[in-house]
């Protein structure tokens, strides 16, 4: 049952007349993601368009948040005094519900645990206008892929994985909260033009691969900061072998290589898929404009890759980074070599990836197959369905049985062991040990919070077969099982129905619609309250350099932001700024050291936790910087990830290079996201120097800053920084923070 809106279908006579004016003003052939992104300018007649260099202002047609990151995009919007959100958004309830027994157990806990932060959620969405989707409806992506997402659509979600509506021909951009309420306030929303990498697809997927080998193969060759600053547009003749979930998939993980976000052109796979789920209008409307959802030929991509599908073989990528990428048949060898735990522990399928019904089918038939023999799988297996859609339509169709039957636990539809929500009991933290999964990312510790787990991401059929061989060491194309009698036998490839024969299930109704009119509304925060803290304004830029900053850390290598603010058990400080900021950077390597959470207070000159330290700063007025590697704040949209270092005191963030939402953060939050000029100037940093931001006064767009350093030993160096900053991100700084300079706009 959709919960689509008319009011926001887009308006395709709108889209084709920017579409109309940019092309006459660039005088070229256009890209898709050129047409749905340059579609949506605010000024397509005035607006400067050069790809990789000018700002764009945008007008989303729709916001979507998941819980975890709505909490502090609505505390941000309470706090800006806007009476209504003015384009249509969306709450998903999946981040807060941990995996530990089962759905229906898990899914009661969750409500009972976290009933002050739903309630909060619910009553700010009735009161602004927000459309409320509560615990049990499933993953904010699959939801938006069921009832939101369409061809020419522009949506931002507070989430890193927004990208997963790229299956479904929208543009879909991974935001902080602050970009969040800049839509919702009816602000035009910023994004730096992106470059555009193409992807041309030749031949047709067959056998074991499937479409999460596509990613998994492009994450290998992009790297995790390879698509930083780009949008990745699939084309070719091999589009049309991969289902539209199974687009979404590719999309999905698109964030794992820093991509803006994906695309696919419409074609007759997304029709259908737009039918089956009951957006019959919106395929029709889309099948007329179909011009508008394609490239135009002869376009121009800044980068071209090409993947051959019906030579693709199946991939399996980790550990400890998604762009480790493996054909499936080499894993067993290259574990052996590294010293990489063989035995599979555990084997997790579904998540906001991998839980499409094609996906469960074809896990299912896998599993059906090694049933038949009498065989069950040796690791656990776990089963997470990503829309109560899902779950209700695999519940009758019979995969749940067969996946239960194999041994498999079927979750909450929820984030779960995705995002590190997983109560894990069978191994002590620090045992080293694998798991293999079909989600998305594998950092370290991130599932379960245990640096030792090697986690490996692949796709869920593969997945199955390893989790019923038990081992890394097993090639189902070519390997072979063995039954309790004895009998030899290999597994076949798996199908699984791209769409149900019968129309889906909608299982429970679970979705609040926002009445016409909250203004009488209240939105309870307990003052007392230790999970939802109503926000104070940040201060001011006092019009004077930055002097003496104190380093407060100089990390050492990968920095995502899980790093930076943690996931898991932190979760349920996501709306408790004061609360959360126990968290910053407790994951961080600190060179002085290689420690992780262990740094140098120079007040006190004893070493203590990196929040620890920071409060005893703040206490004595002493702000302070961190110093970073490269692509720091990979990783999620998580925002909390900028406004703790605020928070805590710290004025600049310095590194080699930045994540694409990441940086965008901390500009949001009046921080400064600076680069070295000259990557190795990194070395000339200690962790006891002091540090001067010089420029400030003068501070403008492409105009680089300098840091004057003081070593403890007396002597002193000055060192060049780049700064993205463009003019409305300075007065950004300026005010403090984007929400402080809304409210002087007001």
């Amino acid at each position: 049952m959709s919960r689509f809106e008319p009011s926001s279908c887009v308006n395709y006579d709108q889209l084709r007349s920017n579409i109309d004016i940019v092309r006459k003003r660039l005088n070229r052939p256009l890209t898709l993601s050129e047409k749905i992104v340059y579609g949506h300018l605010d000024d397509p007649t005035g607006q400067e368009i050069a790809r990789g260099r000018t700002y764009l202002r945008l007008r989303p047609d729709r916001v979507a948040m998941q819980d975890a990151t709505a909490q502090m995009a609505m505390l941000q919007f309470i706090s800006s005094g806007l009476p209504r959100v003015a384009v249509p958004s969306t709450i998903h309830c999946d981040h807060l519900i941990e995996a530990q027994t089962g759905g229906v157990q898990d899914l009661q806990k969750a409500k009972e645990v976290n009933q002050e932060v739903y309630s909060f959620l619910a009553s700010a969405g009735a009161k602004y206008g927000v459309g409320f989707w509560k615990p049990g409806s499933g993953i904010i992506h699959q939801i938006i892929l069921e009832n939101y997402a369409y061809p020419g659509v522009m949506l931002i979600g507070t989430d890193s994985h927004t990208p997963n509506g790229g299956g479904l021909g929208s543009i879909c951009i991974g935001v902080g909260g602050a970009d969040a309420v800049d839509v919702m306030a009816g602000i035009p929303w910023e994004l730096k033009c992106p470059n555009v990498i193409g992807v041309k697809l030749t031949g047709s997927l067959s056998g074991w691969t499937s479409p999460k080998d596509v990613i998994l193969k492009v994450a290998g060759i992009l790297t995790v900061k390879g698509g930083t600053g780009a949008i990745v547009e699939y084309y070719g003749p091999g589009v049309d072998s991969i289902s539209c979930t199974g687009m979404a998939t590719i999309c999905n993980m698109g964030a794992e290589i820093g991509a803006t976000t994906s695309v696919f052109p419409y074609n007759h796979r997304m029709r259908t898929y737009l039918e089956k789920t009951g957006r019959g209008d919106i395929a029709a409307l889309s099948n007329e404009n179909q011009d508008l959802l394609v490239p135009d030929s002869d376009c121009h991509y800044d980068q071209v890759i090409e993947i051959n599908l019906s030579e693709l073989k199946p991939h399996i990528n980790g550990p400890f980074t998604p762009d480790l990428a493996h054909p499936v048949s080499d894993i067993g060898s290259v574990a052996e070599k590294n010293g990489w735990p063989l035995d599979v522990k555990v084997g997790l399928i579904g998540s906001c990836t991998n839980s499409s019904y094609e996906d469960m089918g074809r896990a299912a038939s896998v599993a059906k197959q090694a049933l038949d023999k009498g065989l069950k799988s040796k690791a656990q297996f776990t089963i997470t369905p990503g829309s109560e859609q899902i779950r209700a339509t695999i519940e009758r169709d019979g995969y749940a049985k067969v996946l239960r039957d194999v041994g498999g636990v079927v979750l909450a539809n929820a984030c779960g062991p995705c995002i590190g929500q997983w109560d894990r009991r069978d191994v002590k933290k620090g045992e080293k040990n694998t798991i293999v999964t079909s989600f998305n990312r594998n950092f370290t510790a991130r599932n379960d919070a245990n640096p030792a787990t090697h986690a490996f991401v692949t796709s869920p059929e593969i997945v199955t077969a390893l989790a019923i061989a038990g081992t890394l060491n097993f090639n189902p194309e070519t390997d072979f099982l063995t039954a309790p009698n004895g009998e030899k036998f290999k597994l076949v490839p798996p199908t699984g129905d791209e769409l149900p024969a019968r129309d889906f299930d909608p299982g429970q109704d679970t979705y609040q619609h926002p009445p016409p009119d909250g203004s009488g509304l209240k939105v309870d925060v307990n003052p007392q309250s230790n999970r939802l803290q109503l926000l104070e304004p940040f201060d001011k830029w006092s019009g004077k350099d930055l002097e003496d900053l104190q380093v407060l850390i100089k990390v050492k290598g990968k920095c995502t932001t899980d790093h930076i603010s943690a996931a898991g058990p932190w979760l349920k400080f996501r709306g408790h700024l004061d609360n959360i900021s126990n968290n910053l950077l407790i994951g961080a390597v600190n060179t002085e050291n290689d420690a992780v959470n262990k740094i140098r207070n120079l007040l006190t000159g004893e070493f203590g936790g990196v929040p620890d330290v920071a409060r005893h700063y703040k206490k004595h007025n002493v702000s302070w910087v961190v110093v970073g590697d490269e692509n720091y704040g990979e990783g999620s949209s998580r925002e909390h990830a900028a406004l703790e270092p605020r928070h805590l005191g710290g004025r600049a963030i310095i590194v080699k290079s930045f994540a694409r939402i990441h940086e965008t953060n901390l500009k949001k939050q009046g921080l400064l996201p600076l680069t070295f000029s000259n990557p190795a100037d990194y070395d000339k940093i200690r962790p006891d120097d002091k540090i001067s931001i010089v420029g400030l006064k003068t501070f403008g767009p492409g105009k680089p800053l300098h840091a004057a350093i003081k070593h403890i030993d007396g002597s002193s160096e000055t060192i060049e920084l780049n700064h993205t900053f463009n003019e409305t991100q300075i007065e950004w700084f300026k005010a403090g923070s984007a929400l402080n300079r809304m409210k002087e706009l007001q």
